[in-house]
């Protein structure tokens, strides 16, 4: 059983709901990641989204695009990434951590350090730092049976987004090789656009569950407590990711981790209440 299976059973037999946060490898310092992974952890998050910063984000929107881009500027890669995850390992290992990017980060690594008798070094790698689970966002379920199982097989999961306007037919396809949750993007349009509609999630959810066995996680548009906890209603997990990244854009080294711990506070709080 996967950290991530572990963590959600355990808030399930509690009655609570899961905290996701997301934040951009190596930003907005090269060095405060780990750092700022614990504070999220002692802020009350569940589960931590590390985003592997990339020069064409297809999904994201200017705020996360602006974050990558600096963390990139520091020579934040894949590798990197994987070290910071190590770091974080040495002192928890018990909190679940997502990786979630693109498919040219992971398909270049895999060509820079290929070994013989080795399917995937990334697999390899990414399990050997501590990784839980992976969501990529370009990568389509029919495409990906071998890569989960190898995921399935190095105790990680592969994670999958789904949309508004996801059809039965793409949610079959999902359910087929998903697991650890499955993350619905509550709006059409990139990451920190427009206003979440809680009625219509309210409405789409019954229908992903129809399909989908493993946990359902929402996100694109939570930015404060109140709507997190109305989310928290019909969702397993809320996910926060731009709302953190603004947060913390302009704080002084010392204050980065800080900060993203009293915002998740405010929000595990409402979500407990």
């Amino acid at each position: 059983m996967s950290r991530i299976d572990t963590t959600f059973q355990t808030l399930a037999a509690q009655g609570r709901k899961a905290l996701i946060p997301f934040v951009t490898a190596g930003y907005p310092f090269a060095d405060v990641t780990p750092e700022l992974m614990h504070a999220m952890v002692a802020g009350g998050a569940d589960v931590i989204e590390l985003g592997v910063p990339f020069s064409d984000p297809s999904a994201d929107g200017p705020v996360i695009q602006k974050a990558g881009d600096k963390a990139l500027s520091f020579g934040i890669g894949l590798a990197q990434v994987l070290d910071m995850v190590r770091v974080f390992r040495s002192k928890n290992d018990s909190t679940p951590v997502v990786l979630m990017g693109y498919a040219n980060p992971v398909e270049r690594y895999d060509q820079k350090h290929a070994a013989p008798g080795v399917a995937s070094a990334f697999v390899q790698d990414a399990a050997a730092a501590g990784v839980d689970g992976v969501l990529i966002v370009d990568y389509p379920p029919e495409e990906c049976e071998v890569f989960a199982a190898d995921l399935r097989a190095h105790n990680m999961d592969l994670i999958f987004l789904l949309a508004p306007t996801s059809t039965e037919a793409r949610m079959e396809q999902v359910a087929r090789v998903a697991s650890g949750y499955v993350y619905y993007v509550s709006l059409k349009g990139v990451t920190g656009s427009g206003s979440l509609d809680t009625g219509a999630v309210e409405a789409m959810l019954p229908r992903i569950r129809q399909h989908i066995s493993v946990p359902v996680g929402v996100g694109f548009g939570i930015r404060d407590a109140e709507t997190a906890k109305t989310i928290s209603k019909v969702a397993d997990a809320v996910v926060i990711g731009s709302k953190i990244i603004q947060l913390i854009e302009n704080q002084s080294r010392e204050q980065v981790a800080r900060t993203a711990q009293n915002f998740l506070q405010e929000i595990r709080t409402a979500l407990d209440s």
